[in-house]
Protein backbone atom coordinates (compact mmCIF):
# COMPACT_ATOMS: atom_id res chain seq x y z
CA UNK A 1 0.00 0.00 0.00
CA UNK A 2 1.36 3.25 -0.90
CA UNK A 3 2.17 5.87 2.03
CA UNK A 4 -0.15 9.33 1.57
CA UNK A 5 2.15 11.91 0.21
CA UNK A 6 2.61 14.81 2.64
CA UNK A 7 3.02 18.52 2.06
CA UNK A 8 6.53 19.31 2.40
CA UNK A 9 7.33 23.16 3.55
CA UNK A 10 9.74 25.60 2.21
CA UNK A 11 13.50 24.01 3.34
CA UNK A 12 16.49 25.86 3.51
CA UNK A 13 19.37 25.81 0.91
CA UNK A 14 21.50 23.78 3.24
CA UNK A 15 19.21 21.47 3.67
CA UNK A 16 18.16 20.83 -0.02
CA UNK A 17 22.19 20.47 -0.30
CA UNK A 18 22.16 17.55 2.34
CA UNK A 19 18.80 15.67 1.28
CA UNK A 20 20.12 14.27 -2.08
CA UNK A 21 23.14 12.72 0.30
CA UNK A 22 20.80 11.53 2.49
CA UNK A 23 18.70 9.51 0.07
CA UNK A 24 21.97 8.20 -2.09
CA UNK A 25 22.66 6.42 2.26
CA UNK A 26 19.09 5.12 1.87
CA UNK A 27 19.69 3.78 -1.32
CA UNK A 28 23.26 2.05 0.35
CA UNK A 29 21.26 0.81 3.25
CA UNK A 30 18.40 -1.18 1.02
CA UNK A 31 21.30 -2.02 -1.50
CA UNK A 32 22.23 -4.51 1.82
CA UNK A 33 19.27 -5.31 2.51
CA UNK A 34 18.42 -2.96 5.47
CA UNK A 35 15.13 -1.49 5.92
CA UNK A 36 15.67 0.98 8.79
CA UNK A 37 18.17 3.89 9.80
CA UNK A 38 18.04 6.16 12.24
CA UNK A 39 19.51 9.78 12.79
CA UNK A 40 22.52 8.80 14.18
CA UNK A 41 23.64 6.27 11.61
CA UNK A 42 22.73 9.06 8.68
CA UNK A 43 24.66 11.54 10.17
CA UNK A 44 27.77 10.04 10.83
CA UNK A 45 27.88 8.75 7.00
CA UNK A 46 26.86 12.22 6.01
CA UNK A 47 29.18 14.48 8.28
CA UNK A 48 26.39 16.13 10.06
CA UNK A 49 25.04 16.17 13.72
CA UNK A 50 21.99 13.44 14.38
CA UNK A 51 19.54 16.73 15.47
CA UNK A 52 20.60 17.99 11.80
CA UNK A 53 19.55 15.03 10.01
CA UNK A 54 16.35 15.29 12.39
CA UNK A 55 15.72 18.55 11.56
CA UNK A 56 16.04 18.15 8.24
CA UNK A 57 14.13 15.78 7.34
CA UNK A 58 10.81 17.16 9.80
CA UNK A 59 10.25 19.17 6.76
CA UNK A 60 9.24 16.17 5.14
CA UNK A 61 6.29 15.48 7.19
CA UNK A 62 6.24 13.59 10.15
CA UNK A 63 7.11 9.94 8.90
CA UNK A 64 10.15 8.60 11.70
CA UNK A 65 9.31 6.71 14.55
CA UNK A 66 11.13 7.65 18.16
CA UNK A 67 13.88 5.10 18.82
CA UNK A 68 13.18 3.24 15.63
CA UNK A 69 14.43 5.48 13.35
CA UNK A 70 13.34 5.59 9.46
CA UNK A 71 12.33 2.85 7.05
CA UNK A 72 14.51 3.09 4.48
CA UNK A 73 12.13 2.99 1.81
CA UNK A 74 9.51 5.43 2.75
CA UNK A 75 13.06 7.63 3.94
CA UNK A 76 14.11 7.50 -0.47
CA UNK A 77 10.53 8.05 -1.13
CA UNK A 78 10.10 11.22 0.91
CA UNK A 79 13.26 13.15 -0.72
CA UNK A 80 12.50 11.99 -3.82
CA UNK A 81 9.07 13.52 -3.67
CA UNK A 82 10.34 16.96 -2.08
CA UNK A 83 13.45 16.95 -4.79
CA UNK A 84 10.94 16.77 -7.49
CA UNK A 85 11.89 12.92 -8.59
CA UNK A 86 8.24 12.00 -8.94
CA UNK A 87 7.18 14.65 -11.87
CA UNK A 88 8.37 14.66 -15.21
CA UNK A 89 10.96 17.29 -16.53
CA UNK A 90 12.72 17.71 -20.17
CA UNK A 91 16.10 18.33 -20.21
CA UNK A 92 18.26 19.73 -22.99
CA UNK A 93 22.25 19.85 -22.75
CA UNK A 94 24.31 22.60 -24.81
CA UNK A 95 27.69 21.77 -25.61
CA UNK A 96 28.54 17.85 -26.11
CA UNK A 97 32.66 18.16 -26.00
CA UNK A 98 34.40 15.52 -23.61
CA UNK A 99 32.20 17.11 -20.48
CA UNK A 100 28.97 17.05 -22.12
CA UNK A 101 28.99 13.36 -23.33
CA UNK A 102 30.30 11.91 -20.57
CA UNK A 103 27.42 13.49 -18.39
CA UNK A 104 24.65 12.26 -20.99
CA UNK A 105 26.08 8.95 -21.26
CA UNK A 106 26.60 8.34 -17.18
CA UNK A 107 23.87 6.26 -15.65
CA UNK A 108 23.74 8.54 -12.46
CA UNK A 109 22.89 11.69 -14.94
CA UNK A 110 19.45 12.26 -15.13
CA UNK A 111 16.80 11.69 -11.62
CA UNK A 112 13.81 9.50 -12.22
CA UNK A 113 11.14 11.46 -14.43
CA UNK A 114 13.80 13.26 -16.26
CA UNK A 115 14.17 12.55 -20.07
CA UNK A 116 16.72 13.98 -22.08
CA UNK A 117 15.06 16.01 -24.81
CA UNK A 118 17.76 17.12 -27.27
CA UNK A 119 21.19 17.57 -27.37
CA UNK A 120 23.05 20.83 -28.96
CA UNK A 121 26.59 22.22 -30.51
CA UNK A 122 27.92 24.50 -32.41
CA UNK A 123 30.71 22.32 -33.69
CA UNK A 124 30.31 21.10 -37.32
CA UNK A 125 32.45 18.20 -36.30
CA UNK A 126 29.53 17.13 -33.80
CA UNK A 127 26.26 18.53 -34.98
CA UNK A 128 24.74 15.74 -37.02
CA UNK A 129 26.80 12.65 -34.64
CA UNK A 130 24.85 10.34 -32.61
CA UNK A 131 25.14 10.54 -28.82
CA UNK A 132 23.42 8.99 -25.76
CA UNK A 133 20.57 7.60 -28.60
CA UNK A 134 20.37 11.40 -29.58
CA UNK A 135 21.37 13.11 -32.89
CA UNK A 136 23.43 16.26 -31.74
CA UNK A 137 21.76 19.31 -33.26
CA UNK A 138 23.38 22.58 -34.14
CA UNK A 139 22.56 25.40 -31.59
CA UNK A 140 21.12 28.45 -34.14
CA UNK A 141 18.39 26.02 -34.84
CA UNK A 142 14.73 25.96 -32.84
CA UNK A 143 15.07 24.73 -29.37
CA UNK A 144 12.82 21.90 -27.91
CA UNK A 145 10.48 22.73 -25.28
CA UNK A 146 12.35 21.65 -22.14
CA UNK A 147 12.09 22.27 -18.33
CA UNK A 148 16.15 22.29 -17.49
CA UNK A 149 19.07 23.48 -20.02
CA UNK A 150 22.35 22.18 -19.04
CA UNK A 151 25.14 24.23 -20.00
CA UNK A 152 28.41 22.51 -20.96
CA UNK A 153 29.91 24.97 -23.03
CA UNK A 154 33.20 27.10 -22.71
CA UNK A 155 32.75 30.08 -19.72
CA UNK A 156 33.14 33.14 -22.75
CA UNK A 157 30.04 31.29 -24.37
CA UNK A 158 28.10 30.58 -21.29
CA UNK A 159 26.25 33.84 -21.05
CA UNK A 160 25.14 33.71 -24.75
CA UNK A 161 23.97 30.16 -24.05
CA UNK A 162 21.71 30.93 -21.14
CA UNK A 163 20.40 34.20 -22.99
CA UNK A 164 19.35 31.78 -26.18
CA UNK A 165 17.31 29.45 -23.23
CA UNK A 166 15.87 31.59 -21.70
CA UNK A 167 14.50 32.77 -24.97
CA UNK A 168 13.17 29.36 -25.87
CA UNK A 169 11.59 29.85 -22.39
CA UNK A 170 13.86 27.68 -20.39
CA UNK A 171 14.02 28.91 -16.69
CA UNK A 172 16.12 26.65 -15.29
CA UNK A 173 19.43 26.12 -15.57
CA UNK A 174 22.46 23.58 -14.45
CA UNK A 175 26.13 25.97 -15.62
CA UNK A 176 29.02 23.45 -15.74
CA UNK A 177 30.92 26.47 -17.44
CA UNK A 178 32.88 28.82 -14.99
CA UNK A 179 31.23 31.89 -15.61
CA UNK A 180 28.55 33.46 -13.11
CA UNK A 181 25.11 34.47 -15.99
CA UNK A 182 22.90 37.33 -15.35
CA UNK A 183 19.84 35.94 -15.83
CA UNK A 184 16.20 37.75 -15.43
CA UNK A 185 14.17 37.19 -12.23
CA UNK A 186 12.35 33.77 -12.36
CA UNK A 187 15.20 32.06 -13.88
CA UNK A 188 16.86 29.32 -11.38
CA UNK A 189 20.80 29.02 -12.02
CA UNK A 190 22.77 26.59 -10.25
CA UNK A 191 26.50 26.26 -10.85
CA UNK A 192 28.75 23.36 -10.80
CA UNK A 193 32.05 24.08 -10.76
CA UNK A 194 34.59 21.04 -10.08
CA UNK A 195 37.36 23.89 -8.63
CA UNK A 196 35.64 25.21 -6.34
CA UNK A 197 34.38 22.06 -4.97
CA UNK A 198 37.56 20.52 -4.35
CA UNK A 199 38.67 23.73 -3.35
CA UNK A 200 36.09 23.53 -0.61
CA UNK A 201 36.89 19.74 0.42
CA UNK A 202 41.03 20.85 0.46
CA UNK A 203 39.79 22.91 2.91
CA UNK A 204 37.96 20.64 4.93
CA UNK A 205 40.51 17.94 4.60
CA UNK A 206 43.09 20.53 5.38
CA UNK A 207 41.41 21.89 8.72
CA UNK A 208 39.67 18.86 10.05
CA UNK A 209 36.57 20.72 10.18
CA UNK A 210 33.70 17.70 9.44
CA UNK A 211 31.76 17.84 12.10
CA UNK A 212 31.99 14.56 12.82
CA UNK A 213 35.80 14.34 12.67
CA UNK A 214 35.47 12.95 9.49
CA UNK A 215 31.57 12.11 8.55
CA UNK A 216 31.32 11.48 4.32
CA UNK A 217 34.67 11.40 4.31
CA UNK A 218 35.50 8.99 6.16
CA UNK A 219 32.53 7.07 4.93
CA UNK A 220 34.25 7.18 1.17
CA UNK A 221 37.42 5.65 3.20
CA UNK A 222 39.60 8.92 2.97
CA UNK A 223 40.92 9.57 6.26
CA UNK A 224 41.11 13.07 7.74
CA UNK A 225 44.46 15.66 9.15
CA UNK A 226 43.20 14.34 12.53
CA UNK A 227 43.38 10.31 11.44
CA UNK A 228 46.45 10.28 10.21
CA UNK A 229 49.86 9.20 12.48
CA UNK A 230 53.05 10.29 11.50
CA UNK A 231 55.79 7.42 11.78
Amino acid sequence: MATPRLRTRRLSEPTIARLPVYQRIAEGWALRGLNRIDSQQIGELAGVTATTVRRDLAGLGSFGTRGAGYEVRVLHERIGEALGHDREYDVVVVGVGNLGRALVNSSNFLIRGARLAALYDVDAAVVGTRVADHVVLPFDGPIARATVGVICVPALDAQMVAERLIEADVHALLNFAPQVLTVPIGTAVHYVDFSIQLQILMYHLNNGTGPLGGGLLHSLGIATPNQLRVP
